[in-house]
């Protein structure tokens, strides 16, 4: 499998000024070459195949001398990049949407280059780890956590944040195989998202939404600060800063929490079913959208999906269409409105909050999708035990809803 590791560099200010040079300079290769694309285009009728722009690149050295300030590889990689681009274009065009054309990059947008295959390492030098990039610098660099020693590092991407903090993601392979997961799962659980209770699971959990009140406030009025400013002062610039760097701690903190929270659901279960849920189409209604963006189920359900299959973990998507109107216990639909928080069945008058009952609704449909026996009536034989609320604080504290609930026994033991 293919995993990508992510570190901040610790640059000096020569190694910032350097790396903004390369950066700098692909950008305007990049330019080069989308205008020596379209040329061809016009030219020839056709686009040109990557091959035939990559083989420009030595004759473009002979007048263009910053081009041999840099690594080949990671010109190569730039040319890529463009016909990665127009891949995406074409993609969107399938599927109906109006596309243009491919634009210049301004030095804004063109924020990080790729060593691939070779040309980079990880070193130690002067007691302290560092990154060394071909023909750029040893740059230091912070491992949080260490690659492991079965992995094959594929490349390196060095990136600019807005906030002007650098980082360098290793795209690495792994020699093992995941693990499969188990024909007949015994630990299995549903898991309903919302906007109260971030996830309602089937083993009675409620996970709290993240808080993330404060940081919108000093958002809100950092951006009123910056809309008074002058355009183009360095006033103007220094509170823009101030106003990425608002946005990067919210990404952070919510990022954080979706991790810790779909790690310990892709690890402690042999299957996990969540909704399919069609986010973009929820954020497109115009009630509620906010909340439904700050929830980042897409997000969470993207990391939970390839951290259970890095685990071996069963992860399956179900169809969401009636999971809160329909009864756990009889499989009876009842029209329920939003605000009505309890589910009491008429039919067979089972009684779960509907968060728990849309959960039980997901794991057996989860269930018959991957051909998993189970029971009918496991929503009532259990009478559904009181649901345990959790705050995401201790999410993001300790990285599991049920830390210390099973680590006390264990202690007292």
């Amino acid at each position: 499998m293919y995993y990508a590791y992510k570190y901040r560099l610790k640059p000096s200010n020569a190694h910032r000024e350097e790396l903004d040079r390369h950066r700098d300079i692909c950008r305007q290769l990049y330019n080069h070459m989308l205008y020596r694309l379209n040329e061809y285009q016009a030219e020839h009728g056709e686009l040109p195949s990557m091959t035939t722009l990559r083989s420009e690149l030595p004759n473009l050295k002979q007048w263009w001398d910053d081009l041999s300030d840099v690594y080949s590889k990671v010109l190569q990689t730039v040319v890529e990049r463009l016909f990665d681009n127009l891949k995406g274009l074409s993609k969107l065009k399938e599927n109906g949407y109006g596309v243009g054309q491919l634009k210049w990059k301004p030095p804004r947008e063109f924020r990080s280059f790729t060593y691939s295959q070779s040309g980079f390492k990880l070193d130690k030098k002067g007691g302290q780890t560092v990154l060394s990039l071909s023909k750029l610098a040893d740059v230091p660099i912070r491992l949080h956590r260490d690659i492991p020693d079965d992995t094959t590092l594929k490349q390196v991407t060095v990136k600019k944040e807005p906030t002007g903090e650098w980082f360098a993601t290793f795209g690495v392979e792994m020699d093992r195989k995941p693990p499969e997961p188990p024909e007949n799962p015994e630990r299995c659980i549903g898991i309903d998202v919302g906007i109260l209770k971030y996830a309602h699971d089937t083993d009675g959990t409620a996970v709290g939404s993240l808080d993330l009140s404060d940081e919108r406030n000093c958002l809100e009025r950092e951006q009123r600060k910056l809309s008074r400013k002058q355009h183009g002062s360095n006033n103007y610039e220094k509170q823009r800063r101030r106003v990425v760097e608002c946005h990067a701690d919210l990404r952070r903190k919510r990022r954080d929490f979706l991790h810790k929270l779909s790690n310990y659901y892709a690890r402690e279960y042999d299957l996990v079913a969540v909704e399919d849920l069609n986010v973009k189409e929820m954020m497109e209604s115009p009630s509620n959208s906010r909340n439904t963006a700050s929830a980042a189920w897409q997000t969470f359900l993207s990391l939970l999906e390839y951290k259970c299959k890095r685990e071996g973990t069963h992860f399956v998507a179900v169809n969401p269409r009636g999971t809160t109107k329909e009864c756990a216990s009889c499989g009876v639909s009842t029209e329920k409105p939003l605000w009505v928080r309890e589910h009491s069945c008429p039919a067979c008058g089972f009684e779960a909050d509907r968060d728990a009952n849309a959960a039980w609704n997901i794991l057996s449909r989860g269930l018959d999708d991957i051909g998993v026996g189970h029971s009918e009536s496991t929503p009532v034989e259990t009478a559904l035990p009181v649901d345990t609320s959790v705050s995401a604080k201790r999410v993001v504290e300790s990285g599991s809803p049920t830390l210390k609930e099973r680590t006390a026994p264990a202690a007292s033991e």
